[in-house]
């Protein structure tokens, strides 16, 4: 076709094709509905004015719903290098042909195959393709929107302050590092930094295996810069930190680019120095996170490393692939897709919530789960090597580069975006995700039933005043049970003493440590320790109209059709520095809670009268009572200045942390001690106005209440704002926040459950549910008070058979990697990022949250 034909070609769609602008994200590395990608057998379209993605599958769907008749068709071909006169491949040259800013599980440079990208213009109905480049055939505004799609970055690379996550690129070192072969060896413990003295925070320089200490941070870590003066002197630029090696990976920085960065050839830079990274699980010490036989420590015992574990694939076995620091997502969605009702959900219901999805679906959340579900579920993306595969991988000694597995990189994207922890590249507590994804679950329900439903269960606390014997009985929601480690009924105690003893001798004489022992703990002791009465802090008896002491009992008012079990393993040390108990727990298959049945009300038991504590407001040196209802002790409000616990304020600062935002941080979580504090800090330290002197709002945003996460009453009946703030810095709309602080009296706790109990769909206006006036809001409060439905709960029997369970391994919860087990056709498979095998010794005794299904009566 003639240049002049091909232009008034595209006149009619002119007005459709947009150049993207700063801030456009364009999405050519993966398909909106599915993990198509270039690499897929039908490539990917891009639209030319939406920028999103569509596999073959769905580019009509798109194109019906919208109009656009324009789009990118991307795809990467792979073929067999062209042989020499010798018979083996060409040499290696740069790859020319590769234009793509795309991922790959694959090695681009790989000796065997050569990849070549292809791009051309689509025009729908009629699929007619104009291949690209085509500068004489084209208009000049569609050429400019064309190079500008080909040449766009990720649209997860950070960009600006909105953007959703940042993504690690591959040093452009990575592939041309020298190493010198001056017989440099690394010890697997006992490093300083060669020059001072220095044992945290060290880095390997990559290039001449010096160890070097790092950088000064203001929270009080660090060291003395002696790597980045290395790299001054002498212009080597890639470093990794001792500490972080793991068999997954470790983290690199780049001196040269200034980030940290990513090394495909990690494990071959490191072996250079005696480095195994199959071996080194390593702590920020230098000594070994246990530096044992084989099979003790929990990374092989875990992983299951050292056997011949057989791959899966089909539906249902389908891995993922980790993004840096992501495998407590990976886990927790394979956890959950293997329970049923998640997968009729989301993939059930597939055809409609595709066919329903806004017109931009990667910020849909139901549109994304089921992307997801189908992508793990489907087999589509977890095919077995083909015979001639087979015989390849073992004719030559590279693989032939495979496509199976899933990136959950847009997934992951959407449900962290604005969370401070998710959204960053660290590890985070698989726990605390788990929660988080049930949180949005329950706001974007499909239809009248909620998977979620399965884990919900209803908690019944039993308050019991010691002096006068007097009881109050409450119900909570709930959706896991956490189950405290009874460290004091280990049944190795003396081994455990012994053990110590000796591994304090061979730190002092920096002798290689001990075998370790680990503590044996009893399931039924810690059964019994969950059991047993919790003292009340600071309890107000109705009956005294006094403090006195109390103790509080938690039963199960209801059970669920999933128990979700975590063991209570992470905890604080002094240091502040999140720690693990290391513990074999005998985890039962069959479990019975059925005598954790909460009774309620039990003959000759007598009620705690049904009146408010008060609140204190010292204006005067008596201070003046309010009253409010459901509360332990009184809490006191302050005209002027605010009730702050100054033990807790030192202890932050004594951190590092600015001393105002040690105030804030008390203030705003109601003096409810450091440890929470600390997490109010974590998630605030990055905000403008994070070190800026308290501001003691008016009195109808009264201060927070003490222990127990007591209601407040503000004089104009308003939520407390700071309410409010801690409400929305978990992700839910300030409308919904005033809707629940005013269905539960302004009491924080209630009014967290009030909103996991009570999903409704999102405002589209935010704005204006912010002006709601009094009069909405008080009969909002009526009508959910009079619900009579409550929370949705599917009791039933308390025996429960083992589905699964999702492991940890490392020394806190901010380090370390998480695999996932799963009971699937009668056999047990382990989940590991994009391994999926069989299993063969599943670690059942050092798992850290798991999940049992009820048997049905």
């Amino acid at each position: 076709m003639a240049a002049g034909d091909v232009g008034e070609l595209l006149v009619p769609y002119m007005p459709t094709i947009r150049v993207p602008k700063a801030g456009d994200r364009v999405y050519k590395t993966e398909c909106s509905f599915s993990y198509d990608s270039p690499d897929s057998e039908g490539g990917l379209y891009v639209c030319m004015n939406t920028f999103l993605g569509f596999g073959r599958e769905h580019v009509e769907r798109h194109y019906r719903k919208t109009g656009q008749c324009v789009y990118m068709h991307l795809k990467r071909h792979m073929k067999e290098k062209i042989t020499g006169a010798s018979g083996g491949a060409l040499p290696k040259r740069r790859n020319t042909k590769l234009f793509l800013d795309l991922e790959s599980n694959g090695d681009l440079n790989n000796d065997d195959y050569e990849f070549e990208d292809e791009a051309k213009l689509v025009i729908f109905p009629d699929h007619f393709e104009i291949p690209l480049p085509n500068i004489e055939e084209l208009p000049a505004l569609v050429t400019i929107a064309c190079d500008a799609v080909l040449s766009s970055k990720s649209p997860y690379r950070k960009q600006d302050p909105d953007s959703w996550e940042e993504e690690l690129q591959v040093s452009k070192h990575a592939n041309t590092l020298v190493q010198m072969d001056n017989g440099v060896r690394i010890p697997p413990s006992g490093w300083k930094c060669s020059k001072c003295d220095l044992r945290e925070n060290l880095w390997l320089n990559l290039t001449d295996g010096s160890v070097l200490c790092g950088k000064w941070f203001f929270y009080g870590s660090g060291g003395n810069g002696h790597a980045l003066e290395h790299y001054k002197e002498m212009g080597y630029p890639l470093a990794v930190k001792l500490g972080t090696i793991t068999p997954d990976g470790a983290d690199v920085y780049s001196f040269d680019e200034e980030e940290a960065v990513l090394d495909p050839h990690i494990a071959k830079h490191l072996a250079h120095f005696g480095i195994d990274m199959l071996q080194m699980h390593v702590t920020e010490n230098g000594s070994r996170d246990n530096d044992i036989k084989p099979r003790v420590s929990e990374w092989e015992v875990i992983q299951e490393s050292g056997m011949k574990l057989k791959p899966m694939y089909g539906p249902g076995y389908t891995g993922m692939k980790n993004l840096g620091n992501s495998c407590y997502v990976n886990t927790v969605l394979q956890a959950i897709f293997s329970i049923p009702e998640f997968q009729r959900a989301y993939v059930g219901n597939l055809p409609r919530i595709f066919d329903y999805s806004p017109l931009d679906p990667t910020q849909d959340f139901n549109t994304q789960m089921a992307k997801l579900g189908h992508g793990l579920l489907s087999g589509q993306y977890s095919k077995p090597p083909t015979k001639s595969d087979l015989i390849e991988q073992v004719m030559k000694e590279e693989h032939k580069p495979q496509h199976n597995g899933i990136s959950p990189r847009m997934f992951k994207a959407f449900v962290s975006k604005g969370h401070p922890e998710f959204s960053s590249s660290r590890q985070q507590d698989a726990q605390e995700f788990l929660l988080h994804l049930i949180h949005l679950i329950e706001r974007n329900p499909i239809g009248s039933e909620n998977p979620t439903d399965v884990f919900r269960f209803l908690v019944e606390e039993r308050t019991q005043c010691c002096q006068s014997r007097k009881v109050r009985y409450t119900e909570r929601v709930d959706y896991l049970m956490q189950l405290p480690v009874a460290m004091e009924a280990a049944v190795n105690k003396d081994e455990l003493i012994a053990y110590e003893l000796k591994r304090r001798e061979a730190e002092t004489a920096r002798r290689p440590l001990p075998e370790l022992v680990r503590a044996k703990i009893p399931f039924s002791a810690c059964l019994q320790a969950f059991s047993e009465p919790d003292n009340v802090e600071d309890f107000w008896s109705s009956a005294l109209q006094a403090k006195s002491a109390g103790v509080k009992t938690s039963r199960f008012a209801s059970f669920p059709e999933y128990l979700v079990v975590q063991i209570k393993k992470f905890t604080f040390g002094l240091d502040w520095i999140p720690k693990k108990l290391d513990v074999s727990i005998d985890m039962p298959d069959l479990l019975d809670i059925s005598h954790l049945r909460a009774t309620g009300l039990q003959p000759g038991e007598e009620e705690l009268p049904d009146i408010s504590p008060p609140i204190i407001i010292p204006d005067d040196p008596k201070g003046t009572a309010c009253y409010h209802e459901d509360l332990y002790s009184p809490t006191i409000l302050h005209h002027n200045s605010p009730d702050i616990d100054e033990s807790s304020v030192m202890q932050l600062a004594e951190m590092g942390f600015p001393l105002e935002a040690c105030r804030k941080a008390v203030y705003y979580t109601g003096n409810m001690g450091a440890e929470v504090a600390f997490n109010w800090i974590i998630a605030h330290m990055e905000e403008p106005d994070f070190a800026e002197p308290l501001a003691i709002p008016g009195y109808g945003g009264a201060a927070f209440p003490g222990a127990g996460g007591a209601a407040v009453v503000g004089l104009d009946n308003q939520p407390p704002e700071e309410m409010v703030a801690i409400i929305t810095s978990m992700g839910f709309q300030r409308n919904i926040a005033f809707h629940a602080l005013r269905a539960t009296n302004n009491n924080l706790e209630h009014a967290l459950d009030w909103i996991f109990s009570h999903p409704e769909p999102e405002e589209e206006n935010e704005t204006a549910s912010e002006t709601m006036d009094l009069e909405n809001h008080v009969n909002a409060n009526i009508l959910a008070e009079s619900d009579p439905e409550g929370p949705r709960i599917k009791d039933g029997s308390g025996r429960y058979e083992l589905l699964g369970f999702i492991s940890h391994m490392g020394t806190s919860t901010m380090s370390g990697h998480y695999v996932c087990h799963l009971k699937k056709e009668g056999r047990w498979v382990i989940y590991n990022d994009l391994k999926v095998c069989a299993s063969e010794r599943p670690p059942r005794e050092l798992g850290y949250i798991y999940f049992y299904r009820r048997i049905p009566s």
